[in-house]
Protein backbone atom coordinates (compact mmCIF):
# COMPACT_ATOMS: atom_id res chain seq x y z
CA UNK A 1 0.00 0.00 0.00
CA UNK A 2 1.68 3.27 -0.94
CA UNK A 3 1.19 6.45 0.84
CA UNK A 4 -1.44 8.53 -2.13
CA UNK A 5 -3.39 5.62 -0.84
CA UNK A 6 -3.87 6.34 2.92
CA UNK A 7 -4.78 9.85 2.54
CA UNK A 8 -8.20 11.11 4.28
CA UNK A 9 -10.44 13.33 3.18
CA UNK A 10 -11.20 15.28 6.29
CA UNK A 11 -8.36 17.64 6.42
CA UNK A 12 -8.67 21.17 5.03
CA UNK A 13 -4.42 22.34 4.86
CA UNK A 14 -3.89 25.99 6.28
CA UNK A 15 -3.31 28.71 4.28
CA UNK A 16 0.52 31.08 5.10
CA UNK A 17 -2.64 33.71 5.19
CA UNK A 18 -4.71 31.55 7.98
CA UNK A 19 -3.97 32.67 12.19
CA UNK A 20 -2.54 30.51 14.89
CA UNK A 21 -6.39 30.77 16.47
CA UNK A 22 -8.11 28.97 13.19
CA UNK A 23 -5.04 26.87 13.47
CA UNK A 24 -6.36 25.43 16.82
CA UNK A 25 -9.48 25.66 16.40
CA UNK A 26 -9.39 23.11 13.05
CA UNK A 27 -6.84 20.50 15.15
CA UNK A 28 -9.61 20.57 17.80
CA UNK A 29 -11.98 19.30 14.94
CA UNK A 30 -9.99 17.24 13.09
CA UNK A 31 -8.34 15.69 16.54
CA UNK A 32 -4.94 15.95 15.82
CA UNK A 33 -1.48 18.25 16.88
CA UNK A 34 -0.21 19.21 13.60
CA UNK A 35 -1.38 20.77 10.37
CA UNK A 36 -0.01 21.12 6.75
CA UNK A 37 0.41 24.35 5.67
CA UNK A 38 0.05 25.31 1.80
CA UNK A 39 1.01 28.17 -0.29
CA UNK A 40 -1.13 28.42 -3.68
CA UNK A 41 -0.83 24.67 -3.99
CA UNK A 42 2.87 23.98 -3.08
CA UNK A 43 3.58 22.36 0.43
CA UNK A 44 4.73 24.87 2.81
CA UNK A 45 4.92 23.31 6.08
CA UNK A 46 3.90 21.30 9.02
CA UNK A 47 3.03 23.11 11.95
CA UNK A 48 2.28 21.48 15.20
CA UNK A 49 0.36 22.66 18.30
CA UNK A 50 3.21 23.82 20.20
CA UNK A 51 4.98 25.45 17.44
CA UNK A 52 1.51 27.67 17.61
CA UNK A 53 2.04 28.10 21.46
CA UNK A 54 5.13 29.03 20.86
CA UNK A 55 4.68 31.91 18.50
CA UNK A 56 2.24 33.43 20.86
CA UNK A 57 0.93 35.45 18.65
CA UNK A 58 -2.75 33.94 17.83
CA UNK A 59 -4.10 36.43 15.66
CA UNK A 60 -1.00 36.69 13.57
CA UNK A 61 -0.44 34.93 9.96
CA UNK A 62 1.38 31.84 10.47
CA UNK A 63 2.96 32.06 7.48
CA UNK A 64 5.00 35.19 9.43
CA UNK A 65 6.37 32.74 11.53
CA UNK A 66 9.45 29.95 11.07
CA UNK A 67 8.15 26.97 10.94
CA UNK A 68 10.20 24.19 12.30
CA UNK A 69 9.14 21.29 10.44
CA UNK A 70 9.31 22.50 7.00
CA UNK A 71 10.96 19.56 5.00
CA UNK A 72 8.33 16.61 6.49
CA UNK A 73 6.06 15.03 3.86
CA UNK A 74 6.13 11.91 2.04
CA UNK A 75 6.01 10.97 -1.35
CA UNK A 76 3.06 9.68 -3.07
CA UNK A 77 4.73 6.67 -4.39
CA UNK A 78 6.80 5.72 -0.94
CA UNK A 79 5.36 2.80 1.16
CA UNK A 80 3.56 2.53 4.38
CA UNK A 81 6.52 0.82 5.75
CA UNK A 82 8.15 4.75 5.08
CA UNK A 83 5.00 6.30 6.24
CA UNK A 84 5.26 4.23 8.99
CA UNK A 85 8.66 5.37 9.72
CA UNK A 86 8.77 9.13 9.23
CA UNK A 87 5.47 9.11 11.63
CA UNK A 88 7.40 7.06 14.53
CA UNK A 89 10.52 9.41 14.35
CA UNK A 90 8.72 12.81 13.82
CA UNK A 91 5.86 11.70 16.81
CA UNK A 92 3.35 12.94 14.34
CA UNK A 93 -0.49 13.36 14.61
CA UNK A 94 -0.58 13.90 10.50
CA UNK A 95 1.51 13.17 7.81
CA UNK A 96 1.23 15.19 4.72
CA UNK A 97 1.80 13.63 1.05
CA UNK A 98 3.10 15.22 -1.85
CA UNK A 99 4.18 14.54 -5.19
CA UNK A 100 7.34 14.72 -7.45
CA UNK A 101 6.92 19.10 -7.62
CA UNK A 102 6.08 19.05 -3.87
CA UNK A 103 2.30 20.04 -4.87
CA UNK A 104 0.10 19.26 -1.65
CA UNK A 105 -2.08 16.43 -2.64
CA UNK A 106 -3.91 15.26 1.15
CA UNK A 107 -2.66 14.42 4.45
CA UNK A 108 -2.39 10.86 6.08
CA UNK A 109 -4.20 10.89 9.63
CA UNK A 110 -2.54 8.98 11.61
CA UNK A 111 -5.82 7.94 13.90
CA UNK A 112 -7.04 6.48 11.01
CA UNK A 113 -4.14 3.70 10.40
CA UNK A 114 -5.20 1.23 12.62
CA UNK A 115 -8.60 0.38 10.40
CA UNK A 116 -5.93 0.37 7.26
CA UNK A 117 -3.16 -2.09 9.00
CA UNK A 118 -6.06 -4.16 9.52
CA UNK A 119 -7.11 -4.64 6.14
CA UNK A 120 -3.49 -4.88 5.38
CA UNK A 121 -2.25 -7.55 7.84
CA UNK A 122 -5.06 -9.71 7.23
CA UNK A 123 -6.64 -9.36 10.67
CA UNK A 124 -10.72 -8.81 9.06
CA UNK A 125 -10.01 -12.45 7.16
CA UNK A 126 -10.77 -15.35 9.05
CA UNK A 127 -8.40 -17.61 9.58
CA UNK A 128 -5.29 -18.84 11.87
CA UNK A 129 -2.16 -17.57 12.91
CA UNK A 130 1.13 -19.03 13.61
CA UNK A 131 3.65 -17.56 15.65
CA UNK A 132 7.13 -19.10 15.14
CA UNK A 133 11.06 -18.19 16.81
CA UNK A 134 13.95 -18.97 14.87
CA UNK A 135 17.56 -18.41 14.54
CA UNK A 136 17.84 -15.36 11.77
CA UNK A 137 20.45 -17.98 10.35
CA UNK A 138 17.57 -20.70 10.20
CA UNK A 139 14.84 -18.32 8.59
CA UNK A 140 13.51 -19.83 5.24
CA UNK A 141 10.58 -18.37 3.74
CA UNK A 142 10.38 -20.87 0.80
CA UNK A 143 10.41 -23.53 3.31
CA UNK A 144 7.65 -22.34 5.61
CA UNK A 145 5.38 -21.50 2.84
CA UNK A 146 6.28 -25.13 1.65
CA UNK A 147 5.04 -26.90 5.11
CA UNK A 148 2.06 -24.80 4.96
CA UNK A 149 1.34 -25.50 1.69
CA UNK A 150 2.18 -29.44 1.70
CA UNK A 151 -1.35 -28.82 4.04
CA UNK A 152 -3.19 -27.46 1.68
CA UNK A 153 -3.59 -24.40 3.59
CA UNK A 154 -2.43 -21.09 2.37
CA UNK A 155 -0.58 -17.70 3.82
CA UNK A 156 -2.68 -14.74 4.16
CA UNK A 157 0.46 -12.98 5.36
CA UNK A 158 3.47 -13.16 6.78
CA UNK A 159 6.06 -10.52 8.64
CA UNK A 160 9.14 -11.05 10.71
CA UNK A 161 9.95 -9.20 14.16
CA UNK A 162 14.00 -8.80 14.69
CA UNK A 163 15.04 -7.88 18.59
CA UNK A 164 18.01 -5.60 19.45
CA UNK A 165 21.04 -7.56 20.83
CA UNK A 166 19.86 -10.67 19.72
CA UNK A 167 19.95 -13.87 16.83
CA UNK A 168 16.03 -14.51 17.09
CA UNK A 169 13.49 -13.48 14.77
CA UNK A 170 9.80 -14.21 15.34
CA UNK A 171 7.82 -15.13 11.84
CA UNK A 172 4.40 -14.43 12.05
CA UNK A 173 2.14 -16.34 9.99
CA UNK A 174 -1.85 -15.42 8.69
CA UNK A 175 -3.65 -18.76 7.17
CA UNK A 176 -6.41 -18.76 5.48
CA UNK A 177 -8.20 -21.01 8.19
CA UNK A 178 -8.97 -21.63 11.34
CA UNK A 179 -8.24 -25.26 10.58
CA UNK A 180 -4.37 -25.41 11.57
CA UNK A 181 -3.71 -28.36 13.68
CA UNK A 182 -2.23 -30.38 10.79
CA UNK A 183 0.47 -26.96 10.02
CA UNK A 184 1.02 -27.21 13.65
CA UNK A 185 2.17 -30.51 13.42
CA UNK A 186 4.61 -30.43 10.36
CA UNK A 187 6.08 -27.27 11.85
CA UNK A 188 7.07 -29.61 15.54
CA UNK A 189 7.89 -32.28 12.85
CA UNK A 190 10.87 -30.32 11.25
CA UNK A 191 11.72 -29.32 14.84
CA UNK A 192 10.22 -25.60 14.41
CA UNK A 193 9.61 -23.56 17.74
CA UNK A 194 5.94 -23.31 17.65
CA UNK A 195 6.05 -19.81 20.23
CA UNK A 196 2.55 -19.38 20.14
CA UNK A 197 -1.24 -19.92 17.94
CA UNK A 198 -4.53 -18.85 17.65
CA UNK A 199 -7.47 -19.72 16.52
CA UNK A 200 -10.67 -17.67 15.56
CA UNK A 201 -11.87 -18.19 18.79
CA UNK A 202 -8.87 -16.69 20.36
CA UNK A 203 -7.58 -14.14 17.87
CA UNK A 204 -10.24 -10.39 19.12
CA UNK A 205 -8.87 -10.65 21.91
CA UNK A 206 -4.88 -11.28 21.15
CA UNK A 207 -5.54 -9.12 17.98
CA UNK A 208 -6.47 -5.88 19.80
CA UNK A 209 -3.97 -6.31 22.11
CA UNK A 210 -1.09 -6.28 19.18
CA UNK A 211 -2.91 -3.43 18.12
CA UNK A 212 -2.71 -1.49 21.33
CA UNK A 213 0.86 -2.36 21.34
CA UNK A 214 1.42 -0.98 17.70
CA UNK A 215 -0.69 2.36 18.76
CA UNK A 216 1.81 2.77 21.55
CA UNK A 217 4.89 1.85 19.56
CA UNK A 218 3.87 5.09 17.35
CA UNK A 219 2.64 7.04 20.32
CA UNK A 220 -1.03 7.92 18.90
Amino acid sequence: MLAHELISNQVVPLRTSDTGLLALSLMDEYKTTHLPIVNGEIFYGLISEDDIFSFNQFEEAIGAHEIKKNNISIKKDQHIFDVLQLIHEHKLSLLPVVDEQDLYLGSIVVSELPALLAEITGVTNPGGVIVLEMNIHDYSMSEIAQIVESNNRKILNLYVNTFNDSTKVEVTLKLNTVDIDAVLQTFWRYNYNVKASYTEADLNDSMSERYHSLMNYLNI
